[in-house]
């Protein structure tokens, strides 16, 4: 964001200071939560903390103590401050009001992180206005935005043929995300309408998804320039379809009511969530790294050796996790006969004993994954003759 939100608005950032001390402040309070998670007890912590005023911690993802929350609210604000007053003192485009608009749902729906009821089934309820509305929300305009800027950026298409496709994505995104959240209200003690609900919307879902791979080939077919950095087309075009295939694809076979009343919390889950965040959100933040490290570095692209390390690295990183999410896919099929469908279901860890091969299988892909780590890593220091910025 600090590096497309001034480019875009053509002027530069409002305070660059604000940011750096923006900076210090998140890493010095997340290494002070972090230590206080592996050195404190969690109910000491918590009662040093403030919890007792205003409990919040306990809950998967929001277990932050009370003052990190508030840190993470305060510093939030102040940094989503530094944003739109750039861009309000420059230049407005669909893509900066797209990506600051994620920004600001980010934020806002964080704060329901403070509600904490008693009931579990409106904990459950509430719960998810965060870690949905993120993942299939507000994260999604994020990506489209970030996405957009790179297509613009190296292939040259006109910017209104690219908006026009960004305003149709993320409209597909708020329709299907937002009353989607259904999918997660099956089994926690709400009304029944939900599964009908969540089942319709939630299978609509992988629409916008779809939208984004066909989008990128579009664009990249269409270019009117080659651009030198064919590395961060490669990963653009390679987010277009691990999203797909890992939140759209994956999603839908177990979204539908009827399907997850076996699969909810089984392998199945773990599978959409492997591909689903890797395609959709850690490649995205590799594009934006691949067009923009370059150009931060004083050339428009890596030397050609760099570039194939690189994209040796995304290639062991993408085929490894296409077999993790095949590995977890049939463990979680057996799980979900041998647990739940089968005359005589066997216990859990039974059943964690029958497909531990897979787990196995899916250790031997992630050591695959992060030797492309690694490789990928490596990319950033491999020298050669570099393309230099010519504009």
């Amino acid at each position: 964001a600090y590096y497309i939100i001034p480019e875009e608005s053509e002027t530069e950032l409002f305070s660059p200071k604000l940011a750096l001390i923006l900076f210090w402040i998140f890493l010095a309070a997340g290494v002070l939560t972090i230590l206080g998670y592996l050195l404190v007890p969690y109910a000491t912590l918590a009662a040093m903390t403030g919890n007792n005023i205003l409990p919040t911690m306990g809950r998967e993802f929001l277990e932050q103590p009370l003052i990190t929350k508030l840190g993470i609210v305060v510093v939030t604000l102040a940094f989503l401050f530094n944003l739109t007053m750039t861009m309000l003192k420059g230049r407005k485009t669909s893509i900066s009001l797209v990506l600051m608009l994620g920004l600001w749902g980010l934020a806002i729906f964080f704060l329901f992180s403070f509600y904490d009821p008693a009931n579990l089934v409106l904990d459950k309820f509430y719960w998810w206005w965060v870690v949905h509305m993120w993942v299939e929300g507000v994260w999604e305009l994020i990506l489209g935005a970030l996405l957009s800027f790179v297509l613009i950026k190296v292939t040259g298409v006109d910017r209104e043929v690219i908006e026009k496709w960004l305003y149709v994505i993320i409209a597909m995104t708020l329709i299907t995300g937002i009353i989607g959240t259904g999918h997660h209200y099956y089994w926690i003690g709400t009304p029944a309408y939900w599964q009908w609900w969540g089942s319709i919307f939630s299978a609509m879902e992988p629409i916008p998804f779809f939208m984004m791979t066909v989008f990128a080939f579009n664009m990249v077919n269409r270019r009117r320039r080659d651009h030198p950095n064919k590395v961060a087309t490669l990963w653009a075009l390679g987010t277009g379809v691990m999203a797909f295939l890992g939140a759209g694809v994956w999603g839908f076979l177990h979204t539908l009511a009827p399907i997850n009343y076996y699969t909810h919390g089984t392998q199945i889950t773990a599978a959409h969530g492997h591909m689903a965040f890797y395609g959709a959100y850690v490649m995205v933040v590799l594009t934006m790294i691949s067009y923009a490290m370059p150009l931060l570095r004083g050339r428009i692209a890596n030397s050609n050796k760099s570039q194939v390390t690189e994209m040796w690295g995304f290639w062991l990183m993408t085929v490894a996790m296409v077999f993790i999410t095949l590995f977890l896919t049939a463990a979680g099929i057996l799980q979900v006969y041998l647990q739940r469908v089968s005359d005589t279901p066997l216990p859990f860890m039974v059943v964690q004993q029958k497909i531990a091969l897979f787990y196995w299988l899916r250790e031997a892909a992630g050591v695959m994954f992060f030797v492309g780590l690694v490789t990928y890593l490596a990319s950033f220091f491999v020298k050669g003759e570099a393309k230099a910025v010519t504009a």
